[in-house]
C-alpha cells in the first residue's frame, strides 16, 4: 500500500488510500514502471504533500500532471531538479515574481523551498509517462487530488488558491468556503502568457491577504 510520509496527510487520506479506484491505480502504476518510464520516481510522487503537511498549507499552487522529460519532474507543481534548464512556464512564472516583488532571478528551478514555507505545489496527475504527457489522465489521480483540495476547503484557518489556466479554474467548484482567496490568471505557458498572466501580483495578492488574517507571509525569495 502507498503510504505518504507526512502525519497529518496519512491520517486525512488513509481512507482514501483504500478505495477500490486507488488500488486499482496502483496495479495500474505497477504495470505502467514494468513496461515504460515514468514520472516522478516512486518516493517522490507525493512529495508536494511530504514537504507542506495539511496545517502548514498557506497557499496552493494547482498544475496539471508532470513534466514529462528525464530529470525534470521531482514531484512538485512547475519545480525542476537542481541545475535543469527551466521550462517555459516557470520562466514566465519568475519574470512575473521578478516584475511583482522586484525580486532577482532564481540560479535554481527547484522550488522545495516555497513547499517548505507553506505553499502546496499540487499536481492534480501526480505521475506521468516519459515523452507522453497527460498519459497517465483519467486513472484515479484526479479523484484523489480533489479530496486534497475538498479537504483543504473545509480547513477554517485561510488559504490561498492560485488557479493559473482554464484547467485550475476547473477546481475553483471544489472551493466553497468563504475563508479562503481564490485568485485566477492565464496559464504561463509561452502559448497563453502574454494573454493574461503577466501583471497580476499573484504573489504581493498572497501575502497581502495572509498579512490580512494576521498569517505569516510567504518568502518567495528563492535566492536566500
Amino acid at each position: 500500500m502507498m503510504k505518504i510520509n507526512a502525519t497529518k496527510w496519512n491520517t486525512l487520506l488513509q481512507e482514501e488510500l483504500e478505495k477500490p479506484y486507488f488500488l486499482a491505480l496502483v496495479e495500474y502504476l505497477t504495470e505502467e514502471q514494468n513496461s515504460y518510464q515514468i514520472f516522478p520516481k516512486y518516493e517522490n510522487i507525493f512529495k508536494a504533500l511530504e514537504l507542506t503537511d495539511y496545517d502548514d498549507v498557506k497557499a496552493v499552487i494547482i498544475g496539471q500532471d508532470p513534466y514529462h522529460q528525464i530529470n525534470q519532474s521531482h514531484g512538485l507543481c512547475f519545480s525542476v531538479e537542481e541545475g535543469i534548464k527551466f521550462p517555459p512556464s516557470l520562466k514566465n512564472i519568475f519574470k512575473e515574481l521578478q516584475d511583482d516583488l522586484q525580486i532577482a532571478l532564481p540560479k535554481s528551478g527547484n522550488l522545495e523551498k516555497w513547499a517548505k514555507s507553506g505553499v502546496l505545489l499540487l499536481n492534480t496527475i501526480l505521475t506521468v509517462r516519459e515523452n507522453e504527457p497527460n498519459s497517465h489522465q483519467g486513472k484515479g489521480w484526479e479523484i484523489f487530488t480533489n479530496q486534497i483540495i475538498t479537504l483543504l476547503n473545509k480547513r477554517e484557518q485561510p488559504i490561498v488558491f492560485i488557479l493559473w489556466g482554464n484547467y485550475a479554474k476547473s477546481k475553483k467548484k471544489l472551493i466553497t468556503n468563504q475563508n479562503h482567496f481564490i485568485i485566477e490568471g492565464v496559464h504561463p505557458s509561452p502559448l497563453s502568457a502574454y494573454q493574461g498572466f503577466f501583471g497580476k501580483k499573484y504573489f504581493s495578492r498572497c501575502n497581502q491577504f495572509l498579512i490580512d488574517n494576521k498569517i505569516e507571509p510567504i518568502d518567495w525569495d528563492l535566492n536566500k
